[in-house]
């Protein structure tokens, strides 16, 4: 596994490549990688003749009191987990590479980040959208995969790669899940003990929602409710808000007639966590 740092390495080893017709895959990370990032890993090296995997802990999308400094690092279990899944490139630029004296564009999707993480987050989506413009540019792949664990980002990055025309195909993987359900995120390192065993009642509500869209409820209001009311049992969590959504547009819905995502970020102790489900509606009798 080649370990590289310099953009413009970086984008001469993808352009030798994609001359001699091999398929580049990329796998985006901010390091501290689990087995949601493994799966992604998996997946994309089934999907590709090469694979790329970059680690950058993006200062640009973490807010003046968000935990950038202490955002874990650890660069050599990152390294091996790279290694045992056949990673072919781990692309490691610098801030000051990424960032250099000078910089000044930003790149922005602002329909699809307004609402939700946007609100609570306000210069996050506009960090993630500039990073991820610079990082196709410099890898230059021909798919790049994201999970859905983080489904406002994977909904921004499929609507700037469609507005540019970046020309990059993007997969969205299913989030993978702890045995009791916790979304798997590099924050959940944060989580106390205790934390911990309570932070799984955000999927827990979310599957509230869910089995009363199955059952045939329409009204968001009600879903809502019950996903709330989950929650509202532990009582030491605070909500940032739970939401019934339209899956493409992220835009809230009051009435269930079709596919829906609900979305959900909650405050465990001093840990923010995001989760969401994707709903079918039940086929009803003609």
């Amino acid at each position: 596994m080649k370990i590289i740092r310099s953009p413009a390495a970086m984008t001469g080893w993808s352009e030798r490549l994609r001359r001699e017709g091999v398929t580049i895959g990329f796998v985006p990370t901010m390091g501290a990688l689990h087995e949601g990032h493994r799966s992604l890993i998996r997946e994309a090296r089934l999907q590709c003749d090469a694979l790329v995997v970059s680690i950058f802990v993006n200062p640009t999308q973490f807010g003046p009191r968000e935990d950038l400094t202490k955002y874990p690092r650890p660069i050599s279990h990152d390294r091996a987990i790279c290694r045992q899944e056949g990673v072919d490139v781990c692309f490691e630029p610098t801030v000051e590479t990424m960032y250099p004296t000078g910089f000044q564009t930003t790149v922005t999707v602002p329909a699809v980040a307004r609402r939700w993480e946007g609100e609570a987050r306000p210069h996050h989506f506009a960090g993630v959208a500039t990073v991820v413009t610079k990082l196709f540019g410099m890898v230059r792949p021909h798919r790049a995969l994201f999970g859905q664990k983080d489904f406002q980002q994977s909904v921004l990055v499929q609507q700037l790669v469609k507005d540019l025309n970046l020309g990059v195909d993007i997969a969205v993987r299913p989030t993978v899940r702890e045995q009791d359900g916790l979304a798997m995120s590099s924050r959940n390192v944060y989580l106390s003990q205790d934390e911990r065993g309570r932070a799984v009642v955000l999927y827990k509500g979310l599957q509230a929602g869910a089995k009363v869209i199955r059952t045939g409820e329409t009204d968001a209001r009600i879903i809502q409710s019950a996903m709330a009311q989950v929650i509202l049992q532990e009582s030491t969590i605070t909500t940032d808000y739970l939401a019934v959504c339209d899956p493409r547009t992220l835009e809230p819905v009051s009435s269930v007639t079709s596919r829906v995502v609900l979305l959900g970020a909650v405050r465990v102790g001093s840990v923010r966590l995001i989760d969401n489900l994707l709903v079918n509606t039940p086929r009803r009798a003609s």
